[in-house]
């Protein structure tokens, strides 16, 4: 019976998820953004950030392909330093913040790619869930402290998307050819992430 439990409890350990052996982050809103470029009038770019991002990191530097992502933008703290713009930009022409408050992402696959990797995942914006690749050049910082004594890592990631894909569909047409508002976006999630702390044990009442 014994021999039986100990080779019971073995094959659990192997068969645990490996993120158990992940250090779990989170990401710290107050030093992290999402930024995006796209292209206005065929002459120019105009970019503007979303300033408040949260979620969680599951970090495996053993083997990356491990690890995991989860995001959530909040999408009413669009700002392209135009206020007009934003209030346009929140409504039901573009991203609809009244009914859709939050752009989120979810990872299902990591993959290394040169010096950093390559994340896909899941992004859902305005109702509509879409598979995106977030390209990590640089991979993770190193582990550094702050002056609170807080571990922390960075990161930041790219990618592209047409905004018609998910719903994002108003333009106008101008009188020299071509259309207000480009529809390929880029963007930039720049993240700073902070190790969670193990939570404490409460020690037992003494009798």
């Amino acid at each position: 019976m014994k021999l039986f439990l100990k080779s019971a409890l073995a094959a659990a350990v192997l068969a645990a998820p490996s993120f158990a052996f992940a250090t779990e982050f989170e990401i710290d809103p107050a030093h992290s953004a999402a930024s995006f470029s796209v292209r206005h009038m065929m002459v120019t770019n105009v970019r503007g950030a979303f300033s408040k991002v949260s979620g969680t990191v599951n970090v495996d530097d053993k083997d990356v392909t491990k690890s995991t992502v989860e995001a959530t933008i909040d999408a009413t703290t669009i700002n392209t330093n135009e206020p007009k713009r934003d209030e346009h930009l929140k409504s039901a022409d573009f991203f609809d913040t009244g009914k859709f408050p939050t752009i989120t992402f979810k990872s299902t696959k990591v993959a290394k790619a040169g010096k950093g990797f390559k994340v896909t995942g899941d992004l859902t914006m305005h109702g509509v869930t879409k598979p995106v690749v977030l390209d990590v050049t640089e991979g993770l910082t190193p582990e550094a402290k702050d002056p609170w004594g807080n571990t922390k890592r960075g990161a930041t990631a790219t990618t592209k998307v047409n905004r018609k894909d998910f719903g994002l569909a108003w333009n106008k047409a101008l009188e020299t050819g071509g259309v207000a508002v480009g529809e390929e976006v880029t963007i930039t999630l720049d993240l700073e992430l902070t190790k969670k702390q193990a939570a404490a044990v409460a020690e037992p009442a003494k009798k």
